[in-house]
Parts: structure tokens; C-alpha cells; sequence
């Protein structure tokens, strides 16, 4: 397998973990729940809808039930995790193939947490919240794409704890900083 076919096969990886019993979370007639299998947090789980939508950007207004579902089951989810705060959200740049709403705990202790492009996707406007995303659908009947300079700048800010104002020079330093505010 050439690497552009890899590369393929990976992109689609998350429609083959929505038929895997190890990674379902659960489903309804609408969408199927899957733990992220590279989770960047104590809790990662992806939202899949059962239609087939490439990415978020291929959203239309008659969609907008769908992602107001998504939404609702990404809620109910983070209840069962009350200790815990969420994040919930789209990728400005999906990289894989297939709509998919992220819920994220805000611990980001995960071993899979490992670099700065990993950090800036879920903690800068590079990762757009599903409430504002339910709402441009509904006011506007379509999303209002980022323009790929602003991803680019989002994806490369300087490292930044989401929780304060300590700017740490790197990864390592980072996730050291980060398990302070595990025991807040």
C-alpha cells in the first residue's frame, strides 16, 4: 500500500470504528457514539451521524436537525461525567473523512495529547463550538468557512494553558503545568 492509499485508509478510519463494539458508545436511529480511538483527554468521544456527510463543510441547511441531534446526545453525555467539564466541537480542518462532533473533557490528560497542533485544534477558534455552529446554520442557512490563513495561525499560536495565563515553551512543560489544575 503507496503512501497517498495509507493515507486514504486512515482518513476513512472512523467509518470502520463506528461498526466496532470496542469503540461504540452508543447509538440511536441518527447518529452512533464512539470513543475517540486517540483520545487527547480523560474522556474523548466523537459523535458520527449514520448519513453520510464528508465533513462539516458539506452541511447543508436541511442538516440542521441533524446537528441540533448531535448536540442534544453530545449534552446528555457529558452528564454522565459531572466531575468533569466538556468542550464540544468541530475542527475547522477535519483531516478525517466523515461529519464528526467532538466531546472533549477539558482535563487533556491523555498520553495521546502530544503536540502543539494537537493543543491548538481543541483550544483555539480553529475548533468551532457546536452551539455557534447550530446557530450560524439556523440564522444564516450556511457556515461561514475559516479561511485557511486563519487555521493556519490558530493551528500555529504559541502554547497556551487554556485554564490561565501560563505560557509554557513546550509540550512536556505544558502537560506538566496542566495536571495542577487536575487536582482544582
Amino acid at each position: 500500500m503507496g503512501t497517498a492509499d495509507q493515507k486514504k485508509y486512515w482518513a476513512t478510519g472512523l467509518v470502520a470504528s463506528m461498526d466496532d463494539p470496542e469503540m461504540k458508545v452508543m447509538e440511536d436511529d441518527q447518529v452512533i457514539v464512539i470513543k475517540d480511538k486517540y483520545p487527547k483527554a480523560k474522556f474523548h468521544y466523537l459523535v458520527l451521524p449514520k448519513a453520510d456527510i464528508a465533513s462539516i463543510w458539506h452541511v447543508k441547511k436541511e442538516n440542521e436537525d441533524l446537528l441540533l441531534h448531535m448536540q442534544n446526545v453530545a449534552d446528555e453525555l457529558t452528564k454522565s461525567h459531572k466531575d468533569s467539564e466538556f468542550i464540544i466541537g468541530y475542527h475547522a480542518v477535519p483531516t478525517m473523512h466523515r461529519l464528526h462532533l467532538h466531546v472533549v473533557s477539558t482535563d487533556f490528560n491523555s498520553p495521546c495529547l502530544k503536540t502543539k497542533y494537537h493543543w491548538n485544534s481543541f483550544t483555539t477558534p480553529f475548533f468551532l463550538q457546536s452551539s455557534e455552529i447550530c446557530n450560524q446554520l439556523r440564522e444564516k442557512g450556511e457556515l461561514e468557512k475559516l479561511k485557511s490563513e486563519e487555521s493556519s495561525l490558530y493551528l500555529h499560536t504559541p502554547l497556551k494553558c487554556h485554564k490561565c495565563s501560563t505560557a509554557p515553551k513546550n509540550m512536556p512543560d505544558l502537560k506538566k503545568h496542566l495536571l495542577i489544575h487536575l487536582s482544582d
